[in-house]
């Protein structure tokens, strides 16, 4: 199957423009003051990556704007906007809260590279828990282990 885009390449020109044109120099002028002064925080004081990486988009307007693109193996593709991806995000940080999960505890996740993914990460963000990726290919035991050395508090699977 193809996809209904073209695939991008990118000129020379083009890739003269990318973000992080010298790495060294980029370092070298790194000040952790600065980089805070670009995130909005959270209203009333605070920070939250979720906030900064959906809120703040949605209230800046960008709500109907496309923040993620999903394609799966079979060439699905699933879209989700800055507002779509916040309720999806919204609804797990509630079922965390419903669960009695409090800000600082750990929520560790079996979760493939779907949406769900993304949704489940960040609505635990929002909810102030830690959240931690696991892999199936760990195997049973290590999972067990890094749970319990990481006191893990909810377990999130497909």
């Amino acid at each position: 199957m193809t996809t209904p885009w073209p695939t991008i390449r990118k000129t020379p020109g083009e890739r003269a423009q990318a973000n992080l044109k010298n790495y060294e120099a980029a370092t070298s002028r790194f000040r952790w003051e600065a980089a805070r002064a670009e995130l909005a925080g959270l209203p009333g004081g605070g920070l939250n990556i979720a906030h900064e990486a959906l809120d703040r988009h949605i209230q800046a307007g960008g709500g109907a704007r496309l923040a993620l693109r999903w394609i799966g193996r079979d060439d699905q593709v699933r879209e989700f906007t800055y507002a779509e991806l916040a309720a999806q995000a919204n609804r797990f940080a509630s079922l965390l809260s419903s669960l009695g999960v409090k800000k600082g505890e750990r929520v560790y996740s079996l979760l493939g590279r779907a949406p769900e993914l993304y949704f489940a990460a960040l609505g635990t963000l929002k909810a102030g828990a830690v959240f931690t990726p696991l892999f199936s290919a760990f195997g049973p035991e290590p999972i067990r282990a890094r749970m319990e050395i990481g006191e893990a508090n909810v377990l999130v699977t497909s």
